[in-house]
C-alpha cells in the first residue's frame, strides 16, 4: 500500500522529515534494484534512496500553498537500466495544522447607520442616537478560530461607523423679523433682501423652501430660495407706488419639502417669521395715460389741423407741471407738432396718403420743475384716403390690328390701376374720348370688372391707307368726387397669317408723330459716325504728310546745322584746321582773324607769351584753351552759335528745316546755288526733292 502518503505541514526538525518507503517484490536486498522516483517536486522536495526505497522530504511544505503532491515510482535493474516492475503512481497529502491566524479582508472597514436606528447586525448600545450630537464612531472587532477554544489564533479589524442623517429636525428662522426697504422705483425681479432658516439636518433633509403666506404681500412681492445658501431672496412682484401704499407686512413660511412620517411626533416641520417692507419715494417721470396711441387723419386735411391729444401728469405727490413735445428724430420732415401745455396734436404740413399711409412719432412728456425727468410714448396716426387721384392704364398699351380682321373683334384687353383705396373697393369705367367716339374705327366694351375690350368696329383695314390708330381711353373712378384720366392706345396694322399672328407691318407703323423711327434715328447716326472718321483720316493724313528727310543720321540735327561726311570747299577750309599750327605755336599768325564767323567789332589782339621749343602739342593745346576761357572777345573754336530768328534782313530767310515742314506751300531752293560753293551740297539736296515733285 504505497499509493497515498500522508505529511504534515510547517515540519521544524533539523533532519529530513521522513514521509514513506518504496518496496518491490523482485528486490531480494542484493542491491540488484534501483528506485527512481519522478512527478512534483521529485529531486528538489523530495528525495528517494535509491537502494532502500525511502522517501524524505528536504524542505518545509506549506499545505496553503500546495496541498496535494502527485509522483511516480519505478524499481529498475540496475545493470540493464530495464524496468522490473511497470511505473507506480502516489500521491503525498499534506496534512493542515492551524498556523494562520484569522485575518480580516480590509484593514479598515467603514459603515453607515442612520441615526434613530432599530437593532441591527452591528447594534447600538444607545438609544435614539442623534447625529447632530455625534457622527463618526470607531469599533475593533476581533476574530478567533478553533471556536474561541485554547491554542486558537485570532485576528482583528477596525470599523468606522458613520450615523446617517435623517429629517428629524425642522427649519428655524434666526429673526422673527426681518426688515427692508426698496425705492418705488424698482422694476420687478429687482431684489429686496435675504432671510435665512436654519435646518440641523444635511443634504436634501436640510433643503427648505419658502412661501408668503399673507395676501398682501403675496401680489407685491416674491420669495425664492437660493440653491447654494438656503436663503429666502425677496423680489418685487409688482411696480410699486410709494403714494398709493408706502409699508408692506406680511408672514413668510419655511418647510421641508421632504419629510418622514415617522417623525412627525417630533413636530411640525416648518417656521414663520414676520417681513415688513417700506417703500421710498423717488422723483418719478411722468406718466402718460395711455401705452400707445393711435389717431387718424384725412390726407386733405388742412395745415394746423388738431387730431387729437395726449395726456401725462406728475405720479408724485408735488403733481409738477408737464410740457409736451416731440421727439424730431421720429418725425424727420416736421409734419406734426404739438401743443406743449395741452398736448393737442396738430398738422404742420400737408399729408400725402400714397407716399406713406402710416406716421410713427414720439411725444415726450418732461417735468418742468426737473427737465431730467421726462417719458416717452408712440404715437400711431394714420391718414385716410382721399379720392385725389385718378386711374390710369396699368401698362403701356401698344397693340395691332390685323388687315383681315372682322368686325366685333377684340384684339387688346385694358386694365387700371388707381394709386387711391376706397373703403368699397375700385369701380373703374372706361369708354372713348366724346372727340374720337363719333368717327372712330374701334369701339371700348367695359366689362364691369375694372378691365375693357377693344373692339373693331368694321372688316378689314389697309395698312397702306392707314398704318397706325391712336384711341383716347377715358378711365373713371366712381369714387367721390370722380377723378378721371385719358390714356392713349397704340393701334397697328399689320399683315397676320390665317391664325391671327403677326407677320409684318408697314415701316410708317414703327413713326411715331413726334419723331423718327428707332432705326431712321440709327440709320441717321451711323451715317454722321463714319462722315466723321473720314475727316478725321484726312486730316491727319494732310497734317503727317511731309519731305523725305535730308539726311538719315544717328547724330542729333540741330535747329540750322546739317551734318554730312564731305570734306567741304577746298583749301581755304584749311586754315581753320591746319594741324601745322599744332606742330610748330609760333608759325601762327597773331593779327590772323577767325573766318568762321562775322566779328562785330574789331578787336586789338592779344599778345600770348612764345611757347618753348619743345613744347608739347597737349601742354599748348591745355594753354590755349584756358587764354579763350578767360577772354570775353574770343569765343572757343569748336563752339556753336545756334540762332532761333535769323532776322528780317536775311536774303536767305529762315532755314530751319522744322519750320519747313508747316508749310504748306512748295519754295524754290535754285537760289542755292547762287551762294557758292560752301551750299552746293544744300542747293543739291533741296534743288533734288523739287526735282522728283515735278516728275
Amino acid at each position: 500500500m504505497w499509493n497515498q502518503f500522508f505529511l504534515l505541514e510547517e515540519y521544524t526538525g533539523s533532519d529530513y522529515q521522513y514521509v514513506g518507503k518504496l518496496h518491490s517484490d523482485q528486490d531480494r536486498g542484493d542491491g540488484s534494484l534501483k528506485y527512481i522516483l519522478s512527478g512534483d517536486g521529485a529531486g528538489d522536495l523530495f528525495i528517494i534512496n535509491e537502494n532502500t526505497g525511502d522517501i524524505q522530504a528536504t524542505k518545509r511544505l506549506d499545505r496553503e500553498e500546495k496541498p496535494v503532491y502527485i509522483l511516480r515510482a519505478q524499481a529498475i535493474n540496475r545493470k540493464t537500466g530495464k524496468p522490473v516492475e511497470p511505473e507506480s503512481e502516489f500521491i503525498i497529502k499534506i496534512h493542515d495544522i492551524n498556523d494562520n491566524e484569522p485575518i480580516f479582508t480590509k484593514e479598515v472597514y467603514t459603515a453607515t447607520v442612520p441615526e434613530m436606528s432599530d437593532v441591527g447586525i452591528i447594534k447600538t448600545a444607545l438609544l435614539n442616537m442623534d447625529r447632530e450630537n455625534r457622527e463618526q464612531y470607531q469599533v475593533v472587532i476581533q476574530a478567533k478560530d478553533m471556536g474561541g477554544q485554547m491554542g486558537g489564533l485570532s485576528g482583528t479589524t477596525t470599523v468606522n461607523i458613520t450615523l446617517t442623517d435623517v429629517n428629524d429636525n425642522p427649519p428655524r428662522f434666526t429673526h422673527g423679523t426681518y426688515e427692508f426697504k426698496t425705492p418705488e422705483s424698482s422694476p420687478p425681479g429687482t431684489q429686496i433682501g435675504r432671510i435665512k432658516a436654519s435646518d440641523a439636518d444635511e443634504g436634501e433633509n436640510a433643503e427648505i423652501v419658502y412661501s408668503i403666506t399673507d395676501e398682501e404681500g403675496l401680489g407685491m412681492f416674491d420669495v425664492i430660495t437660493d440653491k447654494e445658501t438656503q436663503e429666502g431672496i425677496i423680489t418685487v412682484k409688482k411696480l410699486l407706488d410709494f403714494e398709493k401704499k408706502k409699508i408692506y407686512t406680511f408672514k413668510v413660511d419655511a418647510y421641508n419639502p421632504y419629510v418622514e412620517p415617522k417623525f412627525d411626533r417630533l413636530g411640525p416641520f416648518k417656521d414663520s417669521a414676520t417681513v415688513r417692507i417700506m417703500v421710498e419715494d423717488v422723483d418719478e417721470p411722468p406718466v402718460f395715460s395711455k401705452t400707445a396711441y393711435v389717431m387718424q387723419v384725412r390726407e386733405d386735411a388742412q395745415v394746423n389741423t388738431t387730431i387729437g391729444s395726449v395726456a401725462a401728469q406728475d405720479p408724485d405727490a408735488t403733481r409738477n407741471p408737464v410740457r409736451y413735445s416731440v421727439d424730431r428724430h421720429t418725425d424727420m420732415d416736421r409734419i406734426f407738432n404739438i401743443d406743449s401745455g395741452n398736448g393737442s396734436i396738430f398738422t404742420s404740413k400737408l399729408l400725402d396718403r400714397e407716399t406713406l399711409l402710416w406716421h410713427n412719432i414720439t411725444v415726450i412728456a418732461t417735468e418742468i420743475n426737473n427737465p431730467k425727468q421726462s417719458s416717452r410714448v408712440p404715437l400711431y396716426i394714420k391718414v385716410l384716403d382721399v379720392n385725389d387721384n385718378a386711374p390710369e392704364f396699368a401698362e403701356f398699351y401698344e397693340t395691332f390690328v390685323c388687315e383681315k380682321a372682322k368686325a366685333d373683334q377684340l384684339i387688346q384687353t385694358l386694365r387700371a390701376v388707381d394709386k387711391d383705396d376706397p373703403f368699397s373697393g375700385h369701380q373703374f369705367s372706361f369708354s372713348l374720348a366724346p372727340e374720337a367716339a363719333a368717327g372712330s374705327n374701334f369701339t371700348i366694351r367695359d366689362n364691369k370688372d375694372n378691365t375693357a375690350g377693344i373692339l373693331t368696329r368694321k372688316n378689314g383695314y389697309n395698312r397702306h391707307e392707314m398704318s397706325t390708330y391712336l384711341l383716347p381711353v377715358v378711365i373713371s373712378d366712381n369714387d367721390y368726387p370722380v377723378q378721371s384720366s385719358t390714356g392713349t392706345v397704340t393701334v397697328r396694322v399689320c399683315a397676320c397669317d390665317h391664325h391671327g399672328n403677326m407677320q409684318s407691318c408697314h415701316a410708317e407703323a414703327l413713326i411715331h408723330p413726334t419723331g423718327l423711327s428707332t432705326g431712321a434715328l440709327v440709320a441717321i447716326l451711323l451715317c454722321i459716325v463714319i462722315l466723321l472718321v473720314t475727316v478725321v483720316l484726312f486730316a491727319a493724313l494732310r497734317r503727317q504728310r511731309k519731305k523725305e528727310p535730308l539726311i538719315i543720321s544717328k547724330e542729333d540735327i540741330r535747329d540750322n546745322i546739317v551734318s554730312y561726311n564731305d570734306e567741304g570747299g577746298g583749301e581755304e577750309d584749311t586754315q581753320a584746321f591746319d594741324i601745322g599750327t599744332l606742330r610748330n605755336p609760333e608759325a601762327i599768325e597773331d593779327n590772323k582773324l577767325r573766318r568762321d564767323i562775322v566779328p562785330e567789332t574789331l578787336f586789338l589782339p592779344r599778345r600770348t607769351p612764345t611757347a618753348r621749343d619743345n613744347t608739347d602739342v597737349r601742354d599748348f593745346i591745355n594753354q590755349r584753351l584756358k587764354e579763350n576761357d578767360t577772354d570775353p572777345t574770343a569765343p572757343p573754336y569748336d563752339s556753336l552759335a545756334t540762332y532761333a530768328y535769323e532776322g528780317t534782313g536775311s536774303v536767305a530767310d529762315s532755314l530751319s528745316s522744322l519750320e519747313s515742314v508747316t508749310t504748306d506751300g512748295d519754295q524754290d531752293y535754285d537760289y542755292l546755288s547762287d551762294w557758292g560753293p560752301r551750299f552746293k551740297k544744300l542747293a543739291d539736296m533741296y534743288g533734288g526733292v523739287d526735282s522728283d515733285k515735278d516728275s
